[in-house]
C-alpha cells in the first residue's frame, strides 16, 4: 500500500487528557494479579529482603519496557499491528501476535471475573458455607474429576461470564473516552478507596501483626537465588501490562504533546504501590486466619485461585465484620478485573478497526460477540478450571515472554529503531531516554527474558504442567503457544484498508490524522 494514499484515513478518538490516560493505565496494570499473586510471590522471594529485586527488576526492566511500549505507540499513532508496521516492513506480525494473546487472556480472565463476581454476592450470606474448597470445586464450579475438555455446562457460571461480557462490551462500544477513560476514572479511585478500607478492616484483627511479620521479614539469602530475581521480573513484567499491545494501543490514544515518561513513572510506581497494599492486606488477613486455626501463617499462605476463592472465604467466616471484608475484598477484584478485561479488548479491536476502516461499534460488536461465545462455551463447563489452567500457564510464559523478546531484538538489533524512539519521548518527556535505556532494551532485558523462557521450557518439559493429560497439553498448551506465531503472520498478510498510512514519517501520519486534537476533546467515535 503506497503511504501517499492518505485521504480516506480518519482522525484517531482518545482520551481527553492525560490524566484520564493515566488512570486508564493503571485500570489496566492493577488487576488480578496485583491482589493474588504479588503477596505470594514476594512472600516466597524472602519477605522483606524481596523489596530489592523487586525494586531493580521495577527500574531497569518495567518502566523501560513500558516506555518501548510508549515510545511505539505514541510516536506511530496506531493499534499494535499498525504502529509496528509504521515501525517496520517485517514487524507487523509481531502486533499481530500480541492481538491473538489478548483474545486468549480475555477469554479465559472473564470466568475468573465471573467466579469473583458470584463470590462478592455470596460475601452478604457467606454463601460458600463451613468448607470453601468443597464449596469452589463441588458445587459452584462442579469441577470434572478428571482434567481435560468437556460439554458439561454450569449455567450459573454462564449467566454470570454473559452478564460480564455484556457491561464489557457495552463500555467498549462507548468508545475511548467516554466509555474507557469515563470507566478509569470512575473506578480505579473507587478501587483504591474499597482496598484501603479492606485492609483497615484487616490490620485490626486479631493476629494481624504476625502476619505482616511473615510478610516483612528479611530472608536473605533468598537473594542468592537467581529463580528470586526472575521472578520479581516476571511479576514486574506481567502486573504492568507491558509486551502484549496494551500499553501500544493505549498510549496512541493521547495527545502527541503528553509528557510519556513521567506519565509512565506514575503508573509503574501507582501499581507498585497497589501490590504493596495488597501484600499488607493479604498477610493481615492470614495472620488472622492462622491464629484462628492454631497454625503458623506459612502453613496457610496461597496464592491465585486458592488465595481468593478458599483462603479468604476461610477467613471471612471467622472474622469480624467478615460479610463486609468479603464484599471489600471480592468487589475489588471485580473491579480490577474489569478494567484490565475492558484494556485487553481494547487491543483487538483497535487492530480490526485500524486494518478494515470500520465504526468503533461495529468493531466492538464483531470482536466482542465471538469473544464472548467462546468464552462460556470453553470456560463455563465442569471442565473450564482444568482449559483455564492450562492456558494461562503457557500464554504468559510462551506468549507474552516470547514475544517481548524477540520485539526487543527486533526493535534494537534488525531495525535499529531504538534511537529513533528515544528521541521521539525526549522530545515530548520530562525524563530524558539515554543510552542506559538502549543497553537495557537491546541487551541486558533481552538476555534476562531468554534466560527465564529456557527456565520455563526446561521445566514444563521436565514434568507434564499440572500432571495433568497430554492431550489437553499438546493442543491447549503447547500448540496453542506455536499456533499464534503462525497466525500472526497469516494476518499480516492481509492488505490494510485503502487509505492507511504505513510509512513511519510523522509528518505523513499527522497529515492523515489533522483533526485528531479535536476528537481528543470529547472522544468521538468517526472511524
Amino acid at each position: 500500500m503506497s503511504s501517499t494514499e492518505a485521504t480516506e484515513v480518519k482522525p484517531r478518538e482518545g482520551f481527553s487528557s492525560r490524566k484520564v490516560f493515566i488512570f486508564a493505565a493503571i485500570g489496566s496494570a492493577v488487576g488480578l494479579g496485583n491482589i493474588w499473586r504479588f503477596p505470594y510471590v514476594a512472600y516466597e522471594g524472602g519477605g522483606g529482603a524481596f523489596v530489592i529485586p523487586y525494586l531493580i527488576a521495577l527500574l531497569f526492566a518495567g518502566i523501560p519496557l513500558l516506555y518501548l511500549d510508549y515510545s511505539i505507540g505514541h510516536r506511530f499513532r496506531g493499534s499494535a499491528p499498525l504502529s509496528l508496521r509504521r515501525l517496520g516492513r517485517g514487524a507487523e506480525w509481531l502486533g499481530w501476535w500480541q492481538v491473538l494473546i489478548c483474545i486468549v487472556i480475555a477469554v479465559y480472565y472473564a470466568a475468573i471475573l465471573a467466579w469473583a463476581g458470584k463470590y462478592t454476592l455470596l460475601s452478604f450470606t457467606k454463601g460458600w458455607g463451613d468448607d470453601p474448597e468443597g464449596y469452589l470445586f463441588g458445587n459452584y464450579l462442579q469441577a470434572a474429576e478428571t482434567p481435560g475438555t468437556t460439554f458439561d455446562f454450569v449455567p450459573e457460571i454462564s449467566l454470570t461470564m454473559l452478564l460480564f461480557w455484556a457491561i464489557t462490551i457495552g463500555v467498549l462500544a462507548m468508545g475511548v473516552q467516554a466509555g474507557i477513560g469515563r470507566t478509569a476514572v470512575i473506578f480505579i479511585p473507587v478501587l483504591v478507596a474499597a482496598f484501603i478500607v479492606l485492609v483497615i478492616i484487616a490490620l485490626t484483627l486479631d493476629g494481624a501483626g504476625e502476619g505482616l511479620n511473615t510478610f516483612f521479614t528479611p530472608n536473605w539469602a533468598a537473594l542468592k537465588d537467581t529463580g528470586v530475581w526472575t521472578s520479581a521480573v516476571g511479576q514486574i513484567f506481567f502486573s504492568l501490562s507491558v509486551g502484549f499491545g496494551i500499553m501500544i494501543t493505549y498510549s496512541s490514544y493521547v495527545s502527541r504533546k503528553t509528557d510519556m515518561t513521567g506519565s509512565g513513572a506514575v503508573v509503574a510506581f501507582s501499581n507498585s504501590g497497589f501490590e504493596l497494599l495488597a501484600g499488607i492486606g493479604v498477610f493481615a488477613a492470614l495472620g488472622f486466619m492462622a491464629q484462628a486455626s492454631g497454625t503458623e501463617v506459612s502453613e496457610v499462605v496461597a496464592s491465585g485461585i486458592g488465595l481468593a476463592f478458599v483462603a479468604f472465604p476461610a477467613i471471612i467466616n471467622e472474622a469480624p465484620f467478615g460479610a463486609v471484608l468479603g464484599v471489600l475484598f471480592f468487589g475489588s477484584l471485580v473491579l480490577a478485573g474489569l478494567t484490565s478485561l475492558i484494556s485487553i479488548i481494547e487491543v483487538v479491536i483497535g487492530a480490526i478497526r485500524d486494518k478494515v476502516g470500520i465504526s468503533r461499534r461495529a468493531a466492538t460488536f464483531i470482536v466482542g460477540i465471538p469473544m464472548a461465545i467462546a468464552s462460556i462455551l470453553m470456560f463455563s463447563t465442569t471442565g473450564g478450571l482444568y482449559l483455564l489452567d492450562t492456558v494461562d500457564a503457557f500464554v504468559n510464559s510462551f506468549g507474552i515472554l516470547a514475544v517481548a523478546t524477540v520485539m526487543m531484538l527486533a526493535v534494537s538489533g534488525v531495525m535499529a529503531k531504538l534511537p529513533t524512539l528515544e528521541r521521539h519521548m525526549d522530545r515530548v518527556s520530562s525524563i530524558k531516554l539515554a543510552v542506559w535505556w538502549r543497553w537495557l532494551i537491546g541487551v541486558i532485558l533481552p538476555i534476562v527474558l531468554i534466560i527465564m523462557l529456557v527456565q520455563e521450557l526446561d521445566t514444563k518439559v521436565a514434568e507434564p504442567y499440572g500432571g495433568y493429560p497430554e492431550d489437553l497439553l499438546n493442543v491447549f498448551g503447547w500448540g496453542m503457544a506455536a499456533a499464534l506465531p503462525i497466525i500472526a503472520i497469516g494476518l499480516s498478510l492481509i492488505p490494510w484498508r485503502r487509505g492507511t498510512v504505513l510509512s513511519d514519517d510523522p509528518d505523513e501520519i499527522a497529515a492523515a490524522e489533522e483533526a485528531e486534537d479535536a476528537l481528543l476533546v470529547d472522544g468521538g467515535d468517526t472511524a
